[in-house]
């Protein structure tokens, strides 16, 4: 066979091998819409989107799902994060806008972050801001509020590192991550601890999520940490990546927690003393701890890695439920999921954009909730370096199909090399 021939075998073969790959997986993909209720019985689902594009903030909205239908959006900024419906129907959302004008200490124009209050009805419109200007769109956004008290508000501070109660846009109360990690010289800076989430437990106690440690801490009022779920481990390499955890003091440690039992966490969820609930992003499953009592190790005695046969992609959200199931924000397959202690999905939707947090209505999340037994669920197996580099590409691309994943990347460049060796092949013939 002569290099011409050869050339256009090979090409024809590349072909062959994309458009089988590319249509047999969709076709065998499985649905990301599940209703396993029964006919009576609509859920509703209050979904904070963050976005898409290459900073992942692009197109944010605020969404209420009706079954797996959007009822409402609220859009036209750049990112909306944790979500939370008040007693009075108005939503109240952490968010991150550029373009502003008022910006403090930096250039204009610039972006602020914060949260804001929308009315639905009777069509979606923002009533209420508070923000404050940031040094950089990237990993300064408020990603976490909850109303505390008449007029009060808890909320996450990644730009300062730290939590704060807000009264009449005034700190009446805060606590900085500063007074228990060793410090950069200026945290406005760099992307060093990211607290993404904290929840009230009960008064004067809440619990905090500090990403970049691999740690949830349980923060008294008058009294700071009094809990770390996750201690340190002795191996730093995960927290000190990236310009994240250093050791400021010298002293050769950071505070950094194991990564096998937490990687770079979103939003945990009390349920009850000596239980928690988190979404274990970087080790894409969702786990539940249970505090030994021989050891007062946290320990993980739940987890769940896939659903209706799709392998999580950097979930960042988990609620248990009040009637026992837990509710999962899959990320970067832009889907939310309701499963229960098994794994079985009840039900389950597809998000246009990249979703950051979901509640489901009327109760919202809850400082309690059922425990679940030791039941491994842990199945998805990935595939190394390509499994992750489609990770990175969902984000980017937010028409990339949630069914493209490393499998489907190794064949397609495999595809790719088929064609470029063939038309190589023919170009070089004699």
């Amino acid at each position: 066979m002569d290099r011409r021939t050869l050339g256009t075998v090979f090409a024809v073969l590349g072909v062959a091998l994309l458009a089988s790959t590319l249509t047999v997986s969709a076709l065998v993909a499985p649905d990301r819409s599940v209703d396993a209720g029964s006919e009576n019985q609509t859920r509703e689902t209050l979904v904070g989107v963050q976005g898409g594009g290459p900073g992942w903030h692009d197109h944010g909205s605020v969404e209420l799902f009706e079954g797996d239908d959007v009822a409402w959006r609220a859009g036209d900024t750049d990112s909306y994060f944790d979500v939370t419906m008040l007693d009075n129907g108005s939503v109240m959302a952490g968010f991150m806008q550029g373009g502003y004008e008022d910006c403090g200490p930096y250039e204009s124009p610039c972006t602020r972050t914060g949260f804001r209050v929308i009315d639905p009805e009777p069509s979606p419109e923002v009533v209420t801001e508070r923000s404050f200007p940031v040094r950089s769109p990237t990993n300064s956004e408020v990603h976490d509020v909850e109303r505390v008290g008449d007029g009060q508000f808890l909320m996450t501070d990644m730009e300062n590192e730290r939590i704060a109660i807000i009264e009449d846009g005034e700190t009446v109360w805060e606590w900085r991550g500063e007074s228990f990690y060793d410090a950069p010289d200026d945290p406005t800076t760099t992307d060093w601890l990211h607290i993404n989430d904290v929840d009230a437990i009960d008064e004067g106690r809440y619990l905090v999520s500090v990403r970049n440690a691999n740690q949830i801490l349980v923060v008294e009022r008058g009294e700071g940490v009094v809990e770390v779920v996750n201690e340190d481990d002795g191996d730093d390499s995960s927290c000190t990546q990236s310009n994240q955890l250093r050791d400021a003091d010298g002293d050769g440690d950071v505070r950094c927690g194991d990564p096998d039992v937490l990687y770079h966490q979103h939003n945990p969820q009390w349920l009850g003393d000596g239980a928690i609930l988190v979404a274990d992003s970087d080790n894409n499953r969702v786990v539940e701890l249970h505090r030994n009592a021989s050891t007062d190790e946290w320990e993980v005695a739940w987890e769940l890695d896939s659903a209706g046969g799709i392998p999580f992609d950097w979930p960042r959200d988990a609620d248990r439920l009040a009637n026992g199931h837990t509710l999962v924000t899959d990320t970067l397959n832009k889907r939310l999921v309701e499963v229960d202690e098994n794994g079985t999905v009840l039900w389950s939707a597809p998000v246009d954009r990249i979703p950051y947090e979901a509640e489901r209505l009327p109760e919202g999340e809850r400082p309690t909730g059922e425990r679940y037994g030791e039941v491994n669920t842990a199945t998805a197996a990935r595939l190394p370096v390509l499994d992750p580099a489609v990770s990175l590409a969902r984000g980017a691309v937010p028409g990339l199909p949630y069914w493209f994943a490393g499998l489907q990347l190794g064949l397609s460049l495999v595809a790719v090399a088929l064609v470029g060796g063939g038309g190589y092949l023919r170009r070089t013939a004699e």
